[in-house]
């Protein structure tokens, strides 16, 4: 697959990507409801390298899903992997390692499974949702989200409805959800008329929530 990479980011060689420390360079927020979420902003170093060979050797697939009575096509490439799938990048084992070893003992478990979206441009987007397929549903749990090409703005909200925050994320930047988020708020990448980059997402969760 092309990568649609600006044209400054090809004038000189990419930078090696590589997985910084987390400590004290993350910053929460907490929320409502027991919620919270963490930033570290510029976590992977390099990071347009590691989108370049995710845009390449991942191999992508577009999915259609029925929505109000009629078949679309969801707008944003996807691939999930599982807990017995080997990861696309050695990048992303390391990320994974990582947070393990930041959030194991909050968490109670490791991170097991590894979904990607590719959003190619302002067109593509995900709608508010919470990751509440499976224990997320009645479970605290957590979602790290690793941000790799352009940034993009995440919007959060408490379920239900009410005033939003807008973090933009990209360029290597991690956005972990925790606590209550998947239950109590919800989350969601718009569209924009902005002229943007292509996108890729890599959401780490345990096993057993989608």
């Amino acid at each position: 697959m092309a990568v649609a990479f600006q044209a400054s980011l090809l004038d000189e060689p990419l930078e090696p990507a590589g997985v910084g420390a987390l400590g004290a360079s993350v910053e929460r927020t907490e929320l409502t409801a027991g919620a919270w979420v963490d930033l570290r902003r510029s976590w992977v170093h390099g990071s347009d390298s590691l989108f370049a060979r995710l845009a390449e050797s991942v191999p992508w697939q577009a999915e259609r899903r029925e929505m109000y009575e009629r078949v679309v096509d969801v707008p944003r490439l996807i691939r999930f992997y599982g807990a017995d799938e080997t990861l696309p990048d050695p990048v992303l084992i390391e990320a994974r390692d990582v947070l393990n070893d930041h959030y194991g003992a909050e968490l109670g478990e490791p991170f097991r499974t590894a979904g990607l979206c590719y959003y190619r441009d302002g067109r593509d987007s995900v709608a508010w949702h919470g990751d509440r397929i499976g224990r997320g549903k009645s479970e605290d749990t957590m979602v790290a989200i690793l941000s790799v090409g352009e940034p993009r703005n995440l919007l959060l909200r408490p379920r239900g409805g009410g005033e939003s925050l807008k973090f933009s994320v990209g360029h290597g930047d991690l956005f972990v959800m925790g606590g209550s988020c998947q239950r109590t708020w919800e989350h969601a990448v718009p569209k924009t008329n902005r002229p943007v980059g292509p996108r890729i997402s890599v959401q780490f969760r345990p096993a057993g929530v989608r």
